[in-house]
């Protein structure tokens, strides 16, 4: 069993590709992995989700060519291997694909275990907690008449585009945090039963922050659950995401996007007053909060009911508690809609990225 209609040609990519490159190769066919291949088209190595965000944790820039980051013996099946077998191997090597490879090394399919089991798409224990009560004063005058999670982008509202992309995951159960124009917001939404989901509202009776809409809930969960901005536009794999939270044993997992930026002079290097080195117009990389977030259940006992608290609050008193707060790298398509370049610039890419 292949990947339908030969899409897994889509993710090979020749050795000589860039990091940059294959990131948008594997966002475009959504098979979280890449095949590399010499000019025979024979397997060399396989690049997954993991080796992509070890890849930014450690510093290895975009640039790069795809080799430096792929993994050169990669598990592979032949060709005729039956289904079984082949999700026994999966099993075994702890591995969701597997290149099909013939004798001589030639590449000739992709199997997935995401095909071979149809539990992908039912419903996960785990809920979503939507923070849509802000202002938008960056988006006014557009903001005076709706709120910014009703902006629509792609001819839907981008909460809307949030709700479904979280379904689709399996997130059924979803948790509102309203204030500015919630009726506006519940109203559009209801209980989520046209969505084929369950929506309740947290309501504020003043802005509470980024994160103390949290103590609102009325009880504590069984299981992580997501909190994420209303504001995102975002294919990242909120499986992955939950699964990552988990085997890291995290408090709280923060997802990270990288963020580049030139400095538009030559930075010097001044040791004793003596110059040792002039960098004309470096590019620095940073590692940004993304405004997508998973919480162990027992989190909430750090926030108090009706009391302002804000993200890197809780953050730093989780970290002062020398409790885990594990990074996940973004490297799919992610854009914040809070400023108007912005909001034009996802209305420009959403049939690309979200067709």
């Amino acid at each position: 069993m292949t990947s339908p209609d030969n899409s897994w040609q889509d993710a090979i990519v020749p050795q000589t590709m860039s990091i940059r490159d294959t990131l948008k190769v594997m966002s475009k066919t959504r098979l979280k992995i890449a095949l590399v291949v010499d000019g025979d088209e024979h397997l060399i190595g396989t690049v997954a989700d993991g080796d992509v965000r070890r890849s930014i944790l450690n510093g290895i820039t975009a640039d790069q060519p795809v080799i430096e980051i792929m993994h050169p013996e990669p598990s592979t099946v032949a060709p005729g291997v039956t289904r079984g077998d082949q999700i026994e191997i999966m099993h075994a090597k702890q591995v969701q694909h597997l290149p099909i490879v013939e004798t001589d090394g030639r590449l000739v399919g992709l199997v997935s275990m995401s095909q071979l089991l149809t539990s992908g798409l039912t419903e996960k224990p785990n809920f979503a907690v939507l923070l849509v009560g802000g202002l938008g004063s960056r988006l006014k005058p557009l903001t005076d008449e709706k709120p910014k999670p009703l902006i629509p982008i792609g001819g839907r509202p981008v909460l809307e585009t949030i709700v479904r992309q979280l379904r689709d995951h399996g997130i059924r159960h979803m948790y509102f945090a309203v204030n500015y124009m919630a009726d506006a917001i519940k109203e559009h939404f209801g209980d989520g039963g046209d969505l084929g989901v369950r929506i309740d509202y947290l309501e504020e009776s003043m802005p509470l922050g980024t994160a103390g809409a949290l103590g609102l809930l009325s009880e504590i969960p069984d299981m992580p659950f997501i909190v994420m901005n209303g504001d995102i536009l975002t294919n990242v794999d909120f499986s992955e995401l939950l699964s990552y939270h988990e085997t890291q044993g995290a408090a709280a997992t923060v997802t990270t996007r990288t963020f580049e930026i030139e400095i538009p002079f030559g930075v010097v290097e001044n040791v004793h007053h003596q110059i040792k080195s002039i960098e004309e117009k470096p590019l620095r990389q940073f590692q940004v909060n993304a405004g997508i977030y998973v919480f162990a259940p027992d989190v909430l006992s750090h926030i108090n009911p009706n009391q302002h608290l804000d993200m890197p609050e809780l953050l730093n008193a989780l970290i002062g508690s020398d409790a885990t707060v594990a990074g996940f790298p973004i490297h799919e398509y992610w854009i914040d809609i809070g400023r108007l370049e912005d909001l034009n610039q996802a209305g420009n890419e959403f049939a690309d990225v979200f067709s």
